[in-house]
């Protein structure tokens, strides 16, 4: 194969936190799509997917869990693996920042850096996120929170290594604007240019000294690399990338063809990592696609809202090539996608049930039927004809161009188009009617055969997108052509009619579902019983330092921009209105509060929550299976103190 064929695609590696969820799994079945397209085209595909195995958080959870944070990472990224492996993706490598090659090449990417210059010791204090193992200056925060995942950041002060983005910045403004394609889609790059290099850059830390599990700098022992020299670098170190020698494989795959990765984290993927790149000497990757998030409903999925959907529990109830097909289909170039069992049902039952599998069904019995399994090529003249064969021209000509530019979720829709186009024809043709007319038989038989090809085609497109149904469906077809043209088989010999995808009942489906959670619920609590009370104890003087105090709620309104607060004005019997900001939006409106008495923690230090002075906290319970009840009391005084 062409030097000039080859096709380098990589996902962002998971980190090894959780097993990944749903959400997390359009990485690698978005790649993988794209990869198995490229080898379509005759392009020598390299697609790299993995693990992000070193940070602190990893330290913490490691730590918690009473185990080693290699036993740890080692019991997740087994984890990661199969799931990807239960989506049939087909990765050529898998990576992870723990594999000694690896963390050799980081060693000696840190040194190079440093020794030219570009890496250099100095102090970091502001904000960090633990959970995105990022630093923020104060007016980076959004609501004094981490602009990235909006969680609370901590004050962070120690010695550290930096990266001088700054003496790189203009090199890469310049390169971003003269290459209009290395970030797709336009909004990203549109959003890296203005929020991020024209304001200017601060240098980057890259070291941390609070912390163990990390690769070590080998000159300064009490320093691990921090996470984006480490994981960043496995793009290059996984091909055999080395500052004193790369690997023939390196030579042939670099630079990057394609970094598939989510829209969160395209700042680092475009901003810190051609740095890195340009530091080094080497070419940076030609194109930085930022897929948007999938959404359960309307959030983010997370374990602490109770709404994560994990892609092989789904593969193993629905089969693994509807999670694919709903993936792919139902995410937008631009904008975020979204998920629940009642949308995967009737995207199930609605193209792959009725409109796909019917087709393919019905169509090969009838071959069965009426010609014994056997319909050699035939045209015919009819307007019906001409107008599917244009529509199935059409649409391999927007599966091409929908394919070539990522738009993988009107790929899905054009291809589905000719599949509900081809039962239409059915409905048009009535071939059950022509086969009661013996003089109808060779009409009978141009429409079967006009079936069956268009069949096939469809089978060729959705190759990429459902690889196991495709075959299947080029074995009841009996033929292994896959010219994407009409009219490149002879004759059809079809094989037995088996159904691609059996209709859902959705109302038993889903009670199967709530019934399974509801006893994963229970299996999980019974399982930690000690969990029901896991605070530590307290000392009679720590808790006499905690005031709480009855109140009246005197008004109460919704916080704009945020679904959860409430503000809360309250009468203490101090004579002066107290505000406070209370999460419990979901489960009382404003008119239920007004007038109630409650309990506040008058002491608690205030916090500004969206925009609001919170000053204090009141008190509720959680009375299960996620609800909450506001704590009332009656008939006491404002201001009394609750003892």
């Amino acid at each position: 194969m062409s030097e000039n064929k080859k096709f380098y695609i990589t996902t962002a590696i998971a980190y090894t936190s959780r097993k990944p969820h749903i959400g997390n799994a359009y990485d690698i079945v978005l790649a993988d799509m794209i990869a198995r397209y490229k080898k379509m085209m005759g392009f020598d595909v390299f697609l790299m997917t993995g693990s992000d195995e070193h940070g602190q958080k990893i330290e913490e959870y490691a730590n918690k869990a009473g185990i080693s944070p290699k036993e740890y990472v080692d019991n997740i990224s087994g984890q990661i693996k199969a799931v990807w492996d239960s989506l049939d993706t087909s990765y050529d490598k898998f990576i992870r920042t723990t594999d000694a090659d690896h963390e050799l090449a980081v060693q000696k990417i840190f040194n190079k850096l440093y020794e030219q210059g570009d890496i250099y010791k100095g102090h970091y204090e502001g904000k960090y996120c633990v959970p995105c193992e990022s630093f923020f200056t104060t007016s980076q925060l959004v609501d004094g929170k981490c602009p990235d995942c909006g969680r609370e950041v901590i004050d962070s002060k120690e010695e550290a290594y930096f990266l001088k983005l700054s003496k790189y910045q203009d090199k890469l403004l310049e390169y971003i604007e003269s290459h209009p394609d290395f970030i797709k889609p336009e909004s990203r790059k549109n959003e890296m240019i203005n929020n991020f290099l024209k304001p200017g850059l601060s240098d980057l830390c890259v070291s941390r000294s609070t912390f163990k599990w990390g690769v070590p700098i080998t000159f300064d022992k009490d320093h691990v690399i921090y996470v984006w020299i480490d994981a960043l670098s496995n793009y290059i170190t996984g091909i055999g990338y080395s500052p004193d020698g790369s690997s023939d494989q390196y030579k042939k795959l670099w630079p990057a063809d394609l970094h598939v990765i989510g829209k969160d984290i395209v700042r680092f993927h475009t901003i810190y990592w051609p740095i890195i790149l340009m530091a080094l000497g080497e070419p940076l990757p030609k194109q930085v696609l930022g897929h948007p998030w999938l959404l359960v409903g309307e959030d983010k999925m997370s374990k602490s809202r109770g709404n994560v959907i994990y892609a092989d529990d789904l593969a193993k109830r629905f089969g693994t090539d509807a999670v694919r097909y709903y993936l792919l289909s139902e995410m937008p170039f631009t904008q975020d996608g979204t998920i629940t069992y009642e949308s995967f049902i009737t995207k199930f039952n609605s193209d792959l049930a009725n409109t796909l599998g019917n087709l393919v069904n019905r169509t090969i019995a009838m071959t069965n039927k009426y010609f014994g399994g056997s319909v050699a090529k035939a045209s015919g003249d009819s307007e019906f004809d001409a107008d599917l064969l244009a529509v199935a021209s059409d649409t391999v000509k927007k599966f091409y161009e929908q394919m070539d530019s990522y738009h993988n979720a009107d790929a899905c829709e054009t291809v589905m188009g000719l599949a509900r186009r081809c039962n239409k024809y059915i409905d048009e043709t009535a071939p059950w009617a022509l086969a009661k007319d013996e003089a109808q038989k060779d009409r009978l038989a141009v429409v079967l055969y006009n079936l069956l090809d268009c069949i096939r085609m469809l089978a060729v497109m959705l190759t990429p997108i459902m690889p196991k149904s495709a075959e299947a469906i080029f074995g009841q077809l009996n033929t292994d052509n896959k010219e994407l043209s009409f009219g490149a088989v002879n004759e059809y010999k079809v094989g037995e009619a088996v159904a691609l995808f059996a209709r859902l009942d959705a109302n038993k489906v889903l009670e199967e579902l709530s019934a399974e959670q509801k006893a994963n619920a229970q299996k999980e609590a019974a399982a930690k019983p000690e969990n029901v009370a896991t605070l530590s104890e307290i000392s009679i003087e720590d808790f006499m330092k905690i005031e709480l105090k009855t109140a009246e709620i005197t008004a109460c309104e919704p916080i704009p921009k945020a679904k959860k607060l409430l503000k809360l004005t309250l009468d203490d019997g101090s004579g002066k209105p107290r505000t406070v900001a209370s999460g419990i939006a979901k489960w009382y409106t404003p008119d239920e509060l007004i007038g109630k008495k409650i309990i506040v923690v008058s002491n608690l230090k205030p916090a500004v929550l969206c925009g609001v002075e919170s000053q204090g906290m009141i008190l509720a319970a959680d009375a299960g299976e996620d609800n909450v009840k506001v704590i009332f009391v009656d008939d006491i005084p404002n201001g009394s103190k609750v003892r």
